[in-house]
């Protein structure tokens, strides 16, 4: 019964996934046909200083990413999960960043914090306060990136979250309440480790799509200044489509994907841990 669906995942994943990791061993580029090279390839690549500050940056970015939107997600599913007045207005005013495309919501981000003329710079400096130098500072960059990484994806965390917390039993709410539990035990003691597998969900999507960040940054500094705020997407995208080295751009995407996969097996383990062995 699920030949088709696995069929599918075959065509469209493993095939293209075997193809990168061959072509990673290879020399190639226009007009040249793949020549094998070995580990050449990767040597390049760890011996590129570039590289490694490319892995730091995505590396900084998944955690503030990650873990920013999980926590913000989970509080505001806990909050509109209680009786309130205008519920539905919140959750749509929440939907809403997911309705935007990227490009347009970092041309929108782009203009507020122009220098000078950009509506949050002009606020600041009403306030009295000091510009924010995102388009010269490394880590501020990457910080407003991720922070509107995590504006934009929200919605996705909170859905995951919010649908999990509404079907935490009342029941045993009320009898951990009745047994003199306090707000923070029954948390703790029920409603997370009835939502566990839905977090584990929402943390092992978030960490893929995260380590894979293009447009936030490459629309906000396109890697710059001096590649400083470059991410492993931007370092493959440079490698493919101005180096037009293609054997190198395919080992670094396998490198990414090892990555992905180092960063979910323990999400992955926990998720077949709680769901399947202790079912």
């Amino acid at each position: 019964m699920v030949t088709p669906a696995l069929s599918l995942l075959a065509v469209f994943l493993l095939l293209p996934s075997v193809y990168v990791a061959w072509l990673s061993g290879h020399a190639s580029t226009y007009g040249q046909g793949a020549v094998f090279v070995g580990w050449q390839n990767y040597a390049t690549i760890f011996a590129d200083r570039a590289f490694w500050r490319a892995l730091v940056n995505t590396v900084v970015v998944v955690h503030i990413v990650v873990y920013g939107e999980l926590l913000l997600g989970l509080g505001l599913a806990l909050l509109l999960a209680a009786p309130m007045r205008g519920k539905g207005m919140v959750i749509a005013l929440l939907l809403a960043p997911y309705a935007i495309t990227e490009a347009s919501a970092m041309a929108m981000w782009r203009a507020m914090l122009e220098p000078d003329v950009g509506l949050i710079n002009q606020a600041l400096l009403g306030l009295g306060l000091e510009q924010i130098e995102w388009a010269t500072e490394r880590w501020t960059a990457l910080l407003i990136a991720s922070l509107v990484a995590i504006w934009h994806h929200l919605p996705f965390t909170f859905l995951i979250l919010y649908s999990a917390v509404t079907t935490v039993p009342r029941e045993l709410i009320e009898a951990a309440a009745i047994d003199g539990a306090r707000p923070w035990q029954r948390f703790r003691h029920v409603t997370l480790w009835v939502i566990m597998p839905a977090l584990l969900v929402a943390v092992l999507f978030r960490t893929i799509f995260a380590v894979r960040i293009f447009s936030e940054i490459w629309l906000l500094t396109e890697g710059g200044p001096a590649r400083l705020t470059e991410v492993l997407s931007i370092y493959l995208y440079r490698a493919t489509f101005k180096y037009h080295e293609f054997g190198s751009a395919a080992a670094t995407g396998t490198i990414m994907l090892l990555l992905c996969m180092v960063v979910a097996l323990p999400y992955l383990w926990r998720l077949y841990d709680r769901l399947v062995r202790h079912a």
